[in-house]
């Protein structure tokens, strides 16, 4: 009888690609800080406001929702409309910038408090 042919060589298994976070820190990116409401600062509301951002692969915000509130409803609008215009570095896998979720905390403070 023939030998039997080799087997063949097990089939390589490329390791997953690394997935790297969203991100709205970097200094090159100018991101503004939100306009305190004029209304906000004369009743001196303060708090802080946390949005989930979805950061499409270009970097845009494709989605602003209000996670938690600050409890006033103009420093939330404050905070959404002013992160909705920001920049972000898009999340990765690999050498792909790929869409994802990130949570972008926003504080009121006045000054003096």
């Amino acid at each position: 009888p023939a030998p039997a042919p080799p087997a063949a060589a097990p089939a390589a298994t490329a390791a997953p690609a690394t997935v790297t976070a969203a991100r709205f820190d970097a200094a090159y990116l100018n991101n503004p800080r939100p306009g305190y409401p004029a209304l906000s600062r004369r009743l001196r509301e303060e708090g802080q406001v946390t949005l989930r951002v979805l950061v499409s692969p270009d970097g845009q915000p494709a989605q602003v929702e209000l996670r938690t509130s600050s409890g006033s409803e103009r420093l939330d609008r404050a905070a959404r409309e002013a992160v909705a215009r920001w920049r972000f570095v898009p999340a990765r896998r690999g050498d792909i910038a790929i869409e994802s979720w990130v949570l972008v905390p926003i504080v009121f403070k006045l000054q003096g408090n």
